[in-house]
C-alpha cells in the first residue's frame, strides 16, 4: 500500500494489487495508521470490510508520559498528517521538514528553522521506517543544528538492513516504536486500538460477511 502513484514509467500502483491480493486470502481487515495519502478511504480499496484506526492517541499518550518540554519534527511533508495530530493531541509544537529523495537509500532533507525548537527535546516522528534514511539524515541535520540528540518515534517499524542500529549510530537518543510489528523498541502497544476495531467491524458485519 505503500505506493498510490506512479512516481516514473514502468513503476507499479501497488495499493489497489496488494489489496486483491489480500481479499483472496480474508474476509476481513483491520489495521492501524494504513499509508493512505492520494486515496482517501481504505473502503476505496478494498471490496472486504475494512477498518483503520490511529495510533496518535497512544504515541500522544506516550509522549506526554515521558517526554518534557518536546517538539515533534516530521522528517517530510507526508508525515505531516500523523505529527500534527499527535502534537495537537500531546499538546506541543511541531514542524515539518521537506526533502527531496534521488533514491531508496540518497534523502537529502532540507535545513529547517528552527527558532521555535531551541532549548526543546527533538523527537522525529515517521509512520514507516524501512531504510530509515530520512530518519538518519534529519538527525545529522538536527546534530549540525547545535540541538540534542532527538527521539525517534516510529509507527511501523520495518527497519530493514540494518536501519535501526544505523539511527544509533546516526545520533538517536531512542527509538521508540508501536507494537504493529515485533522489535524490541516497541514500547506502545496498539492492541486495545485493534481489539475495539475488531469488536466494531463485527457488530457491523453480517453473519454471511465473517463466514
Amino acid at each position: 500500500m505503500r505506493q498510490d502513484k506512479r512516481f516514473n514509467s514502468g513503476e507499479a500502483v501497488n495499493a489497489p494489487l496488494f489489496a486483491r491480493f489480500l481479499e483472496e486470502s480474508f474476509d476481513w481487515l483491520v489495521t492501524a495508521d494504513p499509508h493512505l495519502h492520494r486515496i482517501p478511504e481504505l473502503s476505496d480499496l478494498f471490496r472486504i470490510p475494512v477498518h483503520g484506526v490511529t495510533t496518535a492517541p497512544l504515541i500522544a499518550e506516550w509522549i506526554r508520559d515521558n517526554v518534557s518540554n518536546a517538539i515533534l519534527i516530521g522528517p517530510d511533508s507526508e508525515s505531516g498528517q500523523w505529527v500534527s495530530d499527535i502534537a495537537h493531541r500531546a499538546g506541543v509544537a511541531y514542524q515539518v521538514l521537506t526533502k527531496t529523495r534521488r533514491g531508496d537509500r540518497d534523502v537529502e532533507v532540507s535545513l529547517p528553522s528552527i527558532d521555535a525548537a531551541r532549548n526543546r527535546t527533538p523527537m522525529i516522528v515517521d509512520d514507516i521506517a524501512s531504510s530509515g534514511r530520512t530518519m538518519i539524515e534529519t538527525l545529522d541535520h538536527l546534530r549540525q543544528l547545535g540541538l540534542p540528540p532527538a527521539v525517534c518515534i516510529v509507527i511501523h517499524p520495518v527497519f530493514a538492513q540494518g536501519a535501526y542500529a544505523q539511527l544509533l549510530a546516526a545520533g538517536a537518543d531512542k527509538v521508540v516504536s508501536t507494537d504493529s510489528i515485533p522489535h524490541p523498541t516497541n514500547a506502545i502497544s496498539i492492541a486495545s486500538l485493534l481489539a475495539e476495531a475488531s469488536a466494531e467491524l463485527f457488530r457491523n458485519t453480517s453473519p454471511k460477511e465473517r463466514a
